[in-house]
């Protein structure tokens, strides 16, 4: 009898079986792993034809229809794809993203495990987010999704994807899903390497045509001061060649200055202040490189040695360039040959001196001929006023008339000398303002009492306005005046007949003085030489209207000196208008620092030109101290014939001497004298005298001293005297020191 025993091995076969595909499926897994990590694509870096490969090779390995990498895009608001393979199709597609807001369960997951694994993903609560929009759309049962991390960032996902019936994922292709994200994750940190090094390579490059072609030259020199490279600009300012450079000594070729080491020594002590200081404020390096390069530079201009031996004059910029730890590693010389530069500058600067010593000349000119000029002049408006007096007798009608013009003559001579002397005053900036506060009504109506007796004359109506907020200007006196007396004149001598007037208004900047007339008018073409000095519109030798052309330059340049200016409107045939506009001023003038002197017209008010006007007082003696003979004689036959007496002497010399014997009650020295500082000590001597401490002093100048002048005359000086002396003025002193 046989026994035959008999066993279901289908289950084992079974197990058997699948035990070989797993391991066959193991062992294709590993060799894909193998390919890829020998692939050449891998070792050329191209993103894209990386992700080809690995999206092909995932999907035969996995034997799932889709493969696709996403990434995430720069504001993590997405993710999107990249990269989709399609067995199928054999196609390889981009463009698809899935925003973050909307599957907040997905990209949760995501950032939480190692792989997502869904079998049936659409009830999956990871994936099930996605079945509506993107997984019931194409059919997807089954996803194996591995997250794709880069320095420890999420940045994207690659997805595998099964369609059909639900498939079960094994622990093996979970770990093969997770190895291909590192592959992805390999191929991207490639790429960007790859990026890195181009963009590297591409400014090399860049540098090194900037370097080789700049027009600048060039060195970099090491922190021993050896060159380590030149350019051929730098080359040729020098003369040598590249080679010739190398490893030399920079400051061989320079000429070396004492305040050279102070300024290395001062860049590197900066450089390691800041060095500590990123250190202790641990600062980014790229923050300290920065800092390093635009606060760390010297510039100097030095003479380069040429090799022929001639001398380059250069700009030098040395910048310092830090290693990648931040340390000092080269220095960066740029030079520049200025020597055409230096050359104009040079000639610049002697054509400056040569123009300096002109203004120099022009002025000690202009002031010798002023000196030479007013000396003749004081005796002939001297002598005519004491013909006018009828000192020596009387004179007859006809002699009258000659020495008003003689007198009216030298007086106009005399403007035409003050406005060339005060015109070059204020060209060379030696015009200083005396500013206070002025009444505008004052100002206004002594300019319109000087003028109206030209007017007059001419038959012109004259009128003023002035608006009763513009009560006050601040102005330097002299200056306004004569600022208002150069408009008003020029308006009266050009307008024939009808009217001149002088309107004054408050504006919001300041205050306008707007002098009109009905005259000939100015075409507007002529406007440019209007204000240019010694420039008549008319320059025929027979021309109608005299005058030297200065007085509408001054008046401009005065105004501005003020922060002001002069404007113009005018119509030929119906007249012109100019307008002085003076600013509100930033700060304003103390009125104590007004001045009280008295105008010469509000003299001529008060005062007659007559003697008889005078209290004399008998026995008054005056000792006249003058080096010019007409002045003194002009001046002593007046004194004499109104009953004074009184001694000259044209020096200093015996001065104390005669004040001893003569016992004079008052003194008209000459500033002239004054500038010997041998007489300067002898008025603060006479000064400290008991007898004469009470001497009034009078000082005669050949113009208004300005206020430091005045402080700086001798203490002993009571008061002074403008040359050519005026009769009223003489009288005006008299009577100041005798009544």
């Amino acid at each position: 009898m046989q026994v035959v025993s008999a066993r279901n091995i289908t289950e084992h076969n079974q197990a058997q079986e699948a035990l070989r595909i797993r391991e066959n499926s193991r062992r294709k897994q590993s060799q894909t792993l193998v390919q890829l990590a020998r692939s050449k694509t891998f070792q050329q870096a191209n993103l894209n034809a990386v992700l080809r490969e690995i999206t092909e090779t995932a999907a035969q390995t996995l034997l799932v229809e889709r493969v696709g990498v996403w990434l995430y895009n720069e504001e993590r608001s997405k993710i999107e794809c990249v990269n989709l393979y399609d067995v199928r199709t054999k196609e390889h597609t981009f463009g698809n993203s899935l925003l973050k807001t909307n599957f907040p369960a997905y990209f949760q997951a995501l950032e939480e495990e190692r792989t997502i694994a869904a079998d049936d993903a659409r009830n999956d609560p990871r994936t099930q987010e996605l079945s509506q929009s993107y997984l019931s759309v194409l059919g997807i049962t089954s996803i194996l999704d591995a997250p794709i991390w880069l320095e420890g960032h999420l940045v994207g996902v690659v997805c595998h994807e099964h369609i059909g019936e639900s498939r079960q994922w094994t622990l093996e292709e979970e770990s093969f899903a997770g190895s291909i994200a590192d592959f992805i994750t390999l191929a991207i940190e490639a790429n960007e390497r790859n990026v890195v090094q181009e963009a590297l390579r591409q400014s090399e490059a860049q540098f090194r045509a900037i370097f080789e072609r700049s027009s600048i030259g060039i060195g970099l020199i090491d922190m021993k001061g050896q060159i380590v490279d030149t350019n051929l600009a730098l080359c040729e300012i020098l003369g040598y060649s590249r080679e010739e450079l190398y490893s030399k000594r920079f400051t061989d070729y320079i000429s070396i200055e004492r305040e050279d080491l102070k300024l290395y020594k001062r860049l590197m002590s900066g450089i390691r202040t800041d060095l500590k200081r990123t250190s202790r404020d641990v600062l980014q390096p790229s923050n300290h490189q920065k800092q390093l390069v635009e606060r760390h530079r010297i510039e100097i201009e030095r003479r380069c040695q040429h090799q022929s031996g001639s001398l380059v004059w250069t700009h030098i910029s040395v910048s310092v360039i830090p290693g990648s730890n931040g340390e000092p590693e080269f220095f960066l010389a740029m030079i520049e040959d200025i020597t055409e530069r230096k050359q104009t500058e040079l000639k610049l600067r002697a054509s400056q001196e040569a123009a300096e010593a002109a203004s120099r000349a022009k002025s000690e000119f202009l002031a010798t001929m002023s000196h030479e000029l007013r000396t003749p002049l004081n005796a002939i408006m001297g002598l005519s006023q004491l013909l006018q007096q009828e000192i020596v007798g009387s004179l007859n009608e006809k002699q009258n008339e000659y020495v008003s013009s003689i007198y009216s003559s030298g007086e106009h001579l005399l403007a035409v000398i003050n406005d060339i002397l005060d015109l070059s005053k204020v060209e060379a900036g030696k015009e200083e303002l005396l500013l206070s506060s002025l009444s505008v009504a004052d100002i206004c109506n002594y300019a319109i009492w000087t003028v109206r007796d030209r007017a007059s004359e001419k038959g012109l109506q004259l009128t003023h306005e002035i608006d009763r907020e513009a009560d006050i200007c601040i102005a330097d006196e002299r200056r306004i005046k004569q600022m208002l007396l150069n408009l008003l004149t020029n308006a009266i001598k050009f307008t024939p007949a009808g009217e001149v007037s002088l309107v004054v208004k408050k504006v919001p900047q300041g205050i306008t003085f707007t002098v009109s007339d009905t005259g000939i008018g100015i075409d507007s073409s002529q406007f440019q030489f209007l204000f240019e000095p010694f420039k008549q519109l008319d320059s025929r030798l027979n021309r109608q209207y005299e005058g030297t052309g200065l007085g509408l330059a001054l008046t401009r340049k005065l105004a501005r000196l003020h922060g002001g200016d002069v404007t113009v409107t005018s119509t030929v045939g119906k007249g012109s208008q100019f307008t002085l506009f003076l600013p509100n001023p930033e700060h304003s003038g103390n009125e104590e620092d007004e001045t009280n002197e008295i105008d010469e017209t509000e003299e001529e008010a008060n005062f007659t030109s007559s003697s008889s006007s005078l209290n004399i007082p008998t026995n008054q003696t005056i000792l006249l101290v003058e080096e010019d003979e007409n002045i003194a004689t002009v001046l002593q036959d007046y004194l004499h014939t109104i009953g004074y007496k009184v001694k000259w002497i044209d020096n200093g010399n015996d001065f104390l001497k005669q004040v001893q014997s003569f016992q004079p009650d008052l003194v008209f020295f000459d500033s002239q004298l004054v500038k010997d500082v041998h007489i300067w000590n002898l008025l603060n001597i006479l000064r400290k005298a008991p007898y004469r401490q009470h001497l009034p002093i009078v000082m005669m100048t050949f113009s208004e001293p300005l206020e430091e002048e005045i402080a700086m005359m001798p203490g002993s000086v009571n008061d002074y005297l403008v040359k050519p002396v005026r009769i009223v003025q003489l009288e005006s002193i008299l009577m100041k020191y005798f009544s």
